[in-house]
C-alpha cells in the first residue's frame, strides 16, 4: 500500500529491542536515518507517493542530549523542550528513526534492496562529539562498502580545514555546508545570535572556501533554503557565487518544522519557488549566468538570460523541478539523494522526488504563472 509521506505514522521500529529508545542509543554505535531511507532498506514497511526508494542513505548521528544549536526552522533545535526524548524528533518533516549502524552496513553488504542506493550521506550536527564520531562513522563504512560514496554534510562550527583533509582522505567524496539562510541578517536572525545559537556566517564561508580548496570542483556544494525572507536575486546571487567556486547548489522549499520557532511561518509562495527553482538550474547545469538574468524592483526574475525556446525545453525536460542534492552515478543533473516530501507534503510538492510527467510539468507551469494549486 502506498503511504504518503505526511499521513506517515512515527516509528517505533522494527525489532522488540528498538521499541524502547534508551539514552545509550548514540553514535557512533547507532544513527538515525531518514524514513524514506529506512523503507528502501527494508527497516520500514511501506512505500512513499509515487516513488519506490530513495537513492541516497541519509544517516544523522545522534546523541541523547541532542544538538547544540538552536536554528530557528529546525526539528533538532535545543529549544524544543516539549521532545524530550532527542531520538523522536522530526527532521525536515519525517520521523528518522535510530538503529545501529553495524546493522545498516551488514544490510547493505547482503541485501538486494541495499542495490538501489548510489550514495551514503553523514549528517553531523553540533555536538562535541560529531566530529570524531562522523570519522570513525566513514572509516568504517569505507572499510566495508568503498564502491558506495559518502558524502558529509558537515557543521563548520566545530570544524577546522585540517579536519575537511582528513574526511578527504579517509574516503570522503563530496563535502556540503548547510549554508541555508542566504544573507548575514537572515543568517543571524535564524541560527546565529538572535536566536542563542553558535553559527556564525563568515565560518560557514570559511568552511565552503576550504571545500572548494580540498575537495576541488563538482566536489562540494551548499544547501540554501528558499522563503525565509530573502529575495530571489538575493538566493541566486549566493548561489551563482557557490557556482563560480565550482560548486553545487542544493535547494530546499522553506516548510515550516512543526514544533521549530518558525512552525507559523509561511511556506514559501510556490511561484517563487518555481522561478528559483529554474533559475539555479539554468546557473548550475546550463550555462547561465546571473549577470544575464533580468530582476524586478522586488526582486523577481523577469529574464533567466536564456533563448525563449532553450528555456522552455528546460522546462519541458521537468529536471529543474526535481530534488536538488547531490548526483548518483547516472546523470549529475539528477540527485541521488531525493528527499522524498523533505520540504513538503506529497499533495503539495516542492522538490519532485521522481522524474515529472506531462501532467507535472503543466502544474509547474501553471505554478510559475502564479496559479494556487497544488500537485494533487
Amino acid at each position: 500500500m502506498s503511504v504518503p509521506a505526511d499521513t506517515v505514522s512515527p516509528v517505533t521500529f522494527y525489532r522488540p529491542n528498538y521499541h524502547i529508545k534508551t539514552p545509550d542509543m548514540r553514535s557512533p554505535e547507532y544513527v538515525q536515518m531518514s524514513t524514506a531511507a529506512a523503507m528502501t532498506l527494508g527497516l520500514v514497511p511501506g512505500t512513499m507517493h509515487r516513488t519506490g526508494c530513495t537513492h541516497c542513505l541519509n544517516l544523522l548521528v545522534t546523541y541523547a542530549e541532542g544538538c547544540r544549536a538552536n536554528c530557528a526552522y529546525c526539528g533538532l533545535a535545543r529549544h524544543r523542550e516539549e521532545a524530550r526524548d532527542y531520538a523522536d524528533r522530526n527532521f525536515i518533516r519525517v520521523d528518522w528513526p535510530t538503529v545501529r549502524f553495524d546493522e545498516v552496513i551488514e544490510r547493505m553488504v547482503g541485501g538486494s534492496d541495499a542495490s538501489q542506493f548510489q550514495r551514503m550521506c553523514i549528517s553531523m550536527i553540533t555536538h562535541p562529539d560529531s566530529d570524531a564520531d562522523t570519522m570513525v562513522l566513514l572509516k568504517k563504512w569505507m572499510a566495508a562498502l568503498p564502491h558506495v560514496p559518502v558524502s558529509i554534510l558537515s557543521n563548520p562550527t566545530s570544524m577546522e580545514k585540517a579536519d575537511l583533509i582528513a574526511l578527504r582522505d579517509a574516503g570522503a567524496d563530496i563535502f556540503t555546508v548547510a549554508l541555508d539562510a542566504v544573507t548575514p541578517e537572515i543568517f543571524d536572525r535564524t541560527r546565529g545570535k538572535a536566536v542563542d545559537s553558535p553559527h556564525k556566517w563568515d565560518k560557514y564561508w570559511q568552511a565552503i572556501e576550504w571545500a572548494a580548496e580540498v575537495f576541488g570542483p563538482e566536489k562540494f556544494g551548499a544547501h540554501l533554503i528558499c522563503g525565509m525572507g530573502e529575495t530571489e536575486e538575493d538566493i541566486l546571487r549566493v548561489a551563482q557565487r557557490i557556482t563560480d567556486m565550482g560548486g553545487h547548489n542544493h535547494m530546499f522549499a522553506f516548510f515550516p518544522e512543526r514544533g521549530s520557532l518558525m512552525e507559523d511561518w509561511a511556506p514559501v509562495p510556490r511561484d517563487q519557488w518555481r522561478r528559483v527553482q529554474l533559475a539555479r538550474f539554468v546557473i548550475d547545469y546550463a550555462g547561465g549566468h546571473i549577470s544575464k538574468m533580468r530582476f524586478d524592483e522586488e526582486g523577481r526574475v523577469v529574464d533567466f538570460g536564456m533563448a525563449k525556446e532553450d528555456l522552455a525545453a528546460l522546462i519541458e525536460s521537468g529536471k529543474p523541478f526535481q530534488t536538488s542534492g547531490c548526483p548518483g552515478k547516472d546523470d549529475e543533473e539528477i540527485s541521488a539523494c531525493n528527499r522524498p516530501y523533505g520540504d513538503s507534503s506529497p499533495s503539495d510538492i516542492r522538490s519532485f522526488p521522481f522524474a515529472l510527467n506531462r501532467r507535472d510539468v503543466e502544474i509547474v507551469k501553471r505554478q510559475m504563472a502564479g496559479e494556487d494549486i497544488g500537485t494533487l
